[in-house]
C-alpha cells in the first residue's frame, strides 16, 4: 500500500499550480475506512495558497471523512524527481493536528529514496489547542 500511496502522490503532484515557486508537491490522505483522496499544491499572486496536505484534507471532510490513516507527500521542482522529506509546513501541521489521533502517519521520501514515517506528535510536539 505505501509503494501505491508513492506513485499516486507523484501523480498528484503532476496536477499542482505552481507557477511562482515551481515547487509541485503532492499528497495522498487515507481514511481509516480505505478511501482515498489526493492533494496537490495550488499558489496564487497573494499569499493564499494552499498546500497538497490541505486540499486532501479539505476534499475528504466535505465528503463527510472524519477518521483518518495516514498522509503521504511528495514534492520537488517540477520536471525534476521528488525531493528528500518534503515535509508539512507549520500551517499544515496545525491544520492536521485538528483531525487526527496519535497513530496517524505523516510519510515522506527520505534520503535515499527511504520512506520516512513520523506522527504529528514528532512534527508539532507542542501544537495549540484551546
Amino acid at each position: 500500500m505505501l509503494d501505491e500511496d508513492i506513485e499516486l502522490a507523484k501523480q498528484a503532484r503532476l496536477n499542482s499550480y505552481s507557477p511562482y515557486s515551481n515547487f509541485q508537491v503532492g499528497a495522498v490522505l487515507r481514511t481509516k475506512s480505505g478511501k482515498v483522496y489526493l492533494g496537490c499544491n495550488i499558489e496564487n499572486h497573494g499569499i493564499q495558497g494552499i498546500c497538497a496536505e490541505r486540499t486532501a484534507f479539505a476534499k475528504a471532510i466535505s465528503e463527510g471523512e472524519k477518521e483518518f490513516k495516514s498522509i503521504t507527500i511528495v514534492g520537488g521542482k517540477k520536471g525534476e524527481e521528488p525531493t528528500d522529506e518534503c515535509m508539512p509546513c507549520g500551517y499544515c501541521r496545525q491544520f492536521i493536528s485538528e483531525f487526527v489521533d496519535d497513530e496517524f502517519k505523516i510519510r515522506v521520501i527520505g534520503k535515499n529514496n527511504t520512506i520516512e514515517e513520523y506522527t504529528i506528535k514528532d512534527l508539532l510536539p507542542y501544537g495549540f489547542k484551546l
